[in-house]
């Protein structure tokens, strides 16, 4: 079963993008987006034709598309540097590098020349230079032992090999006689015509394909079967066919083979429709699919998982910059000889006798350079196995404070999505208030549970995360019922719980991470501050000891955190309610999860009531809400609600 266009059907299809109807000569380019780990699509603007999906998947395939997948919610860095460089462009010419799976579309706006060149061969990539053919981004930046693809190096094609369009029978001569193959492996190989068609011209030329390649003796006749099999791509006559066994799709073809006689085959107008219809087969039911949940989901709730994933991806990005802050600390020696030795070599040459130089270097820190930025001067560097950029002009803790104050700019956007997130969880509640059907009259016993004596709250996602009072009730946590499985929160300020999330074994989904965070912020001093919202981390359980340095003393309810710590930024945030329905009880925690628990709910701010005074304020206010003055003392009185409160003073929180 085919997996990636060959040679030949790159060379179909751009003949097919040059002349046939849709041309994408002169297509004005829209909007560009990643759809998959490997692929973008682009739209085009065609004249006369409407507009069109072009997609292109790295090492597979490159067509315009009738089954686009659809437009991920947040765009990646990739994408949105190709909409500044060539989105309003236009296509001013498609070529297929010599005979190989390479097509280069060349795009032209205000004058500027880029291209886009898109590799469809195994690890495959997909590339924009500028007119001189330097890098300006790849889609994944890779270094190999003959080339490099990263941004600022000059992008080097692979090495030639001979199309068989334009062999001749001396050539045929002079591959056999130096292959230590078969026939169809030399032909396949050293002609870039791929197994298939290797195969096809060896029936057609009535040779034994496992004929050894120096045995070969009728290079007339193998180069006229060459000829006759390759005659539809040379005459522009092509019959655009799918292949299909036992009711699947197994090869997409320009032309009919020998080989395929009797095999079930559907013909198709273009030999784009027909590698559309080849590699889409799955595609097609899965945008079905999301377009009818698409329908489901309402506005407000569209913003709301769209500000969830924008907090998911601030949240990398900040820990992403952190790390790589770190990482020059760890690194600092040899990070600090790199920028030496370039400075100092920057005073006698220019860039380029630079790199030639480094090339060549044997030392380590030599070795630790991946590419260089002459126009701002910047460096990459790898650093256990991730490249961080240093620049030239400042010193290692410059670096690092660079990368720092960009995590703590992301976080600040992270704080506003969280901000954000709040007001549409309120604006949902209110749109869809549910109808309070209260069965429950009067005094009534609740069951109580074993994580009463914590603090506790079950996550969005159902899972159970408990936190200690006190140093007492840390220890308890950790050391009676934190497991291998579970996660650890945690901060720096003081007063802080220790807060374990209970797994179960189960995969921990992003919001309960978010949830956790905000529980272990909100019950730290960071609430007594008063301030908005705080830094936390989690680490795993392998990571918590009791066990000291020597001459060091660890306290009681304190621990020691070994290894890397995942740092978070959330708001401070907190609500109790009552939940009658599935169970009756009292529950507490991040705003939304209790809205999502609870019939009657009550948020709390930081504010200027000490805990015991806001406990009864919220007490009064569940008892006007519910107007059953004994059923909300049965399960919230006052003692139990000031147990579920934040320490230090609060309001309660209008609106």
């Amino acid at each position: 079963m085919k997996e990636e266009m060959t040679s030949v059907d790159v060379a179909a299809i751009v003949s097919e993008f040059n002349s046939a109807t849709p041309c994408l000569l002169d297509a004005k380019i829209g909007k560009i987006y990643q759809t998959d780990n490997d692929e973008i699509r682009i739209t085009l603007a065609i004249y006369g034709q409407g507009r069109h999906n072009l997609v292109i998947q790295a090492g597979k395939r490159m067509n315009l598309t009738r089954y686009p997948r659809p437009a991920p919610q947040l765009p990646q860095g990739f994408p949105m540097l190709l909409r500044k460089h060539i989105t309003g462009g236009r296509i001013k010419r498609v070529s297929q590098h010599e005979f190989d799976r390479i097509i280069e579309l060349e795009i032209i706006r205000a004058g500027v020349t880029t291209r886009l060149i898109s590799e469809l061969f195994a690890r495959g990539n997909i590339i924009l230079t500028d007119d001189e053919g330097r890098i300006l981004q790849p889609m994944k930046p890779v270094s190999f032992r003959d080339r490099s693809l990263r941004r600022g190096e000059i992008y080097e094609l692979p090495p030639l090999q001979m199309s068989p369009l334009d062999v001749s029978p001396g050539d045929l001569t002079g591959i056999f006689s130096k292959s230590d193959s078969d026939v169809v492996r030399t032909l396949a190989t050293r002609l870039n015509m791929g197994g298939v068609l290797a195969e096809e011209v060896c029936l057609q030329a009535g040779v034994d394909k496992n004929t050894p390649a120096v045995d070969m003796l009728d290079f007339e006749g193998l180069h006229a079967a060459i000829g006759k099999v390759f005659e539809p791509i040379s005459a522009g006559k092509l019959e655009p066919q799918v292949v299909v066994k036992d009711g699947k799709n197994i090869d997409v073809l320009p032309f009919g083979l020998m080989r395929y006689q009797g095999f079930e085959t559907r013909k198709l107008d273009s030999f784009n429709q027909a590698i559309d219809e080849y590699f889409s087969a799955g595609i097609k039911v899965a945008a079905q699919k999301v377009a009818v949940e698409q329908k489901k989901e309402g506005v407000l709730e569209r913003r709301l998982r769209q500000q969830q994933q924008a907090i998911e991806k601030f949240t990398k990005q900040a820990a992403g910059f952190k790390e790589k802050g770190e990482l020059l600390y760890a690194h600092y020696q040899p990070v600090e000889e790199i920028l030496n030795i370039i400075t100092e070599a920057r005073q006698r040459l220019g860039w380029d006798e630079i790199r030639s130089r480094l090339k060549g270097a044997e030392i380590p820190q030599a070795k630790m350079i991946r590419s260089i930025d002459p126009g701002s001067g910047k460096l990459s560097v790898e650093l256990d196995g991730k490249n961080v950029d240093v620049d030239i002009k400042l010193t290692v803790p410059q670096n690092a404070q660079v990368y720092y104050d960009k995590a703590k700019k992301v976080a600040g956007k992270s704080s506003g999505a969280r901000r954000a997130i709040l007001q549409t969880e309120e604006l949902i509640r209110k749109q869809q208030e549910p109808v309070r059907t209260r069965q429950l009259k009067g005094k009534i016993k609740v069951k109580p549970r074993w994580y009463d004596k914590f603090r506790w709250f079950e996550s969005s996602d159902g899972f159970l995360v408990i936190g200690g009072r006190d140093a007492g009730t840390n220890e308890e946590v950790v050391k009676k019922y934190m497991e291998k499985r579970d996660v650890f929160f945690h901060t720096e300020a003081p007063g802080s719980p220790v807060v374990v999330i209970k797994t179960e074994g189960k995969e921990l989904p992003q919001t309960t991470l978010d949830e956790a965070a905000m529980f272990v912020v909100s019950n730290s001093g960071v609430w007594k501050s008063g301030r908005a919202d705080g830094d936390c981390y989690w680490v795993t359980p392998g990571q918590v000891s009791k066990t000291p340095e020597s001459g060091e003393f660890v306290p009681r309810g304190s621990f020691i955190i070994r290894g890397k710590r995942n740092y978070m930024t959330s708001l401070v945030g907190a609500a109790v309610g009552i939940q009658l329905k599935g169970a009756v009880r009292l529950v507490g925690g991040p705003p939304g999860v209790v809205r999502r628990l609870a019939q009657y709910v009550v948020e709390v701010e930081p504010g200027g009531f000490s805990q015991n005074d806001i406990a009864k304020k919220v007490y009064k206010t569940l008892v006007d809400e519910v107007g059953d003055r004994q059923l909300v003392k049965s399960i919230a009185s006052a003692d139990r609600i000031a147990m579920m409160l934040p320490p230090g003073e609060s309001s309660v929180r209008k609106g």
